[in-house]
C-alpha cells in the first residue's frame, strides 16, 4: 500500500536558524517557508536526491506541534510521510485493520497541495505516520 518515503519531519524551535543550518552548513537546497494555517505550522522543505526533510515550526499558540516543542525544546523528529496512490482507499483499509486515523478522518491538503492524513503513533511502533496521496 505505501509507496516512497516522501519526507521525514523535524520540529524546530526556530525555522530560520534550522534553514540556515541545512543550507549553509550542510549545503542542502531548501524551499521558501510555507505557512499552513490549517495545520498550525510553517514548513520548509530540505530537498535531497532521494527524499525530503520537512522542518516544522509552530504557527500560533494553538499549533498541534506546540506541545511537542514544549516537551522537546531543541526540537526533534516528529513524523514520517509515505506516499499512497489513493488516500481514501488506504484510509479505509487501515481503519478496517484497526488503525486509528487522527482528526475527523477526512484528508486535508498538505504542504504540497495534495491530500494528507495522519495515523496514530500508538498503532505504528510509536511513530506518527503521515500519508500523502501521489
Amino acid at each position: 500500500m505505501i509507496g516512497k518515503l516522501n519526507h521525514v519531519a523535524i520540529v524546530v524551535p526556530d525555522l530560520a536558524t534550522a534553514a540556515t543550518l541545512y543550507s549553509d552548513t550542510l549545503g542542502a537546497s531548501i524551499s521558501r517557508p510555507i505557512p499552513l494555517p490549517e495545520h498550525g505550522v510553517t514548513t520548509i522543505f530540505v530537498e535531497l536526491e532521494n527524499t525530503k526533510i520537512e522542518l516544522l515550526e509552530p504557527l500560533g499558540d494553538s499549533s498541534p506541534i506546540a506541545k511537542f516543542l514544549a516537551d522537546n525544546p531543541t526540537g526533534g523528529m516528529h513524523h514520517l510521510c509515505y506516499e499512497v496512490d489513493d488516500i481514501l482507499k488506504a484510509r479505509d483499509k487501515l481503519i478496517a485493520c484497526g488503525s486509528r486515523v487522527l482528526g475527523d478522518g477526512k484528508p486535508k491538503n498538505g504542504a504540497h497541495g495534495k491530500p494528507v492524513l495522519f495515523l496514530h503513533p500508538k498503532d505504528f511502533c510509536g511513530t506518527l505516520i503521515e500519508l500523502e496521496q501521489t
